[in-house]
């Protein structure tokens, strides 16, 4: 009996795994969510006993129902192939106390590789199966890593074309410059100046925009999204959480049944809800640890139950993070809300219209889960410096987050539970960042030179797709106002 998926805010949706996938985003503005969270179908010991592929097919079979057992394998074997540079592709590395789940080693040195390497086979699969004619349109919004995973994903893949959106004066230099430099032929790129919560938002609204939508449907099109907000990005993510508890078991660090806090350094989310998904599935997680850097909106949430997105937008060296706008989070308010789409429904027409809402106390229960802690600029660069000088690990700024937040969970709670830490991009990505925390004397070098010093430094051979872009050429010089998105959208597709 196929899964079937609701929106968040309309009970009456009702559509298949691969229609999901293949929209993306709901017509009424909502996520699609199933209609139940099912359970894993082996034991976390036979699980144990899997490679990563069979281990992903095992997850996402109980969520995607209506594809083959071959239509998924195929997904999933040419998802995780000879792109990621481990045929572990998320080893787990102790450290300081914690373990590292090591979610970059993919083609792009970021987590969004380990969903967008196969979003683009789901995605084609799903139009194959429903009859989709049309030529399918990504649209993506990217506070920096989405979009070169989107964009390596989507790359010359027969039927579909891929815009990106980026805050062009809020990305990492590296970032950047693998963003412009994409070589594809149906991938545009385009700076935006504003953040990245103005791109995600005028991205929605194009996807809510029934006008605009029909006018671009006449010509052929379709639009789909890449972005976490697609059931299909989140579905694989959920796969690396039950990886992770199964190596520490297979490893004997756990024995069967034990559990285990995760913390995630998350700005939109998904990657924590995740997480959440994996623990409903069976995975006995203790606690969720949600980190966030100086943009704390999430933090906020999870300490006093009011989401408040009237702040001041901070731009950090987490730039990934920098973001008020969880769109994610919807997914989780619909579940502790007893999955009622009226109650989500009213909690986002309070945020788009008063930029605010406060859960009720019913709902503030269902998060004892959860744990919420943030570290600043100083904090994030104090643990990238403390981790190396006392063990020679080297993490990026997003991980360090994570690693100061789960320091201060450690101070506040003495839970001494095994605890996996999600580390969600490569150092080199970050090079000045991470190099400047460790010693102040680097901040004036140049970006490759410090590659090339954190290579030596942290005795790690330099990714891939760092050399790939060192001299590549600039493929995407379009820069545009956040009103001007539409007709960017609408001259592409000309």
């Amino acid at each position: 009996m196929d899964l079937i998926y609701n929106s968040t805010r309309d009970e009456n949706v009702k559509v298949t795994a691969g229609k999901a996938i293949l929209k993306g985003l709901c017509d009424d503005g909502g996520l699609f969510v199933p209609e139940r969270l099912p359970k894993l179908g082996k034991s976390l010991r036979e699980l144990a006993d899997l490679d990563y592929r069979e281990l992903a097919y095992e997850v996402m079979k109980e969520f995607i129902t209506d594809f083959t057992e071959e239509e998924l394998r195929n997904c999933i074997a040419n998802a995780y192939d000879e792109k990621f540079d481990t045929p572990e592709i998320a080893p787990l590395t102790y450290a300081g106390g914690a373990y590292y789940l090591e979610l970059f080693h993919g083609k792009t040195i970021a987590f969004k590789d380990m969903a967008l390497s196969i979003l683009p086979h789901l995605m084609i699969t799903a139009a194959r199966k429903n009859d989709i004619r049309d030529e399918i349109v990504i649209l993506t919004a990217t506070s920096g890593d989405t979009g070169k995973a989107a964009l390596a994903g989507f790359a010359d893949v027969e039927g579909t074309r891929i815009i990106v959106f980026y805050p062009k004066d809020g990305v990492s230099p590296v970032q950047k410059l693998q963003m412009v430099t994409e070589k594809g032929a149906n991938t545009f790129v385009v700076g935006v100046d504003g953040n990245f919560d103005d791109c995600q938002s005028a991205v929605k609204k194009i996807f809510t925009d029934d006008e605009f939508n029909k006018k671009i449907g006449e010509r052929g099109f379709r639009f789909s999204s890449a972005n976490s907000i697609n059931i299909g990005r989140l579905v694989p993510q959920i796969v690396y959480y039950v990886y992770a508890y199964t190596r520490l078991l297979a490893n004997q660090e756990i024995s069967e049944g034990d559990s285990i806090n995760v913390v995630v350094p998350t700005g939109n989310f998904g990657n924590i809800l995740a997480a959440y998904y994996a623990k409903n599935m069976g995975v006995p997680i203790k606690r969720l640890i949600c980190a966030s850097n100086e943009n704390k909106v999430l933090f906020d949430f999870f300490r006093d139950g009011v989401y408040d997105r009237r702040r001041e937008f901070i731009l950090t060296s987490s730039p990934s993070m920098d973001i008020l706008i969880s769109s994610n989070l919807e997914r989780l308010i619909y579940h502790i809300s007893g999955n009622d789409p009226k109650a989500t429904k009213a909690f986002m027409e309070k945020l788009s219209e008063n930029g605010n809402y406060e859960i009720t106390e019913a709902m503030r229960k269902n998060l004892s889960d959860f744990a919420g802690f943030f570290a600043d600029e100083k904090e994030t660069a104090a643990k990238i410096r403390s981790l190396y000088e006392d063990t020679g690990y080297i993490i990026d700024t997003h991980t360090a987050v994570a690693g100061s937040a789960y320091d201060k969970y450690l101070k506040a709670t003495a839970d001494t539970t095994a605890t996996v830490i999600a580390s969600t991009a490569s150092p080199f990505k970050f090079a000045k960042s991470v190099m400047t925390a460790i010693d102040d004397k680097y901040r004036d070098r140049d970006d490759f030179e410090l590659i090339d010093e954190l290579s030596a430094k942290g005795n790690i051979e330099i990714p891939e797709a760092i050399n790939e872009i060192r001299n590549a050429d600039i493929k995407h010089k379009t820069v545009c106002r956040v009103d001007e998105i539409p007709s960017v959208v609408e001259a592409f597709l000309k």
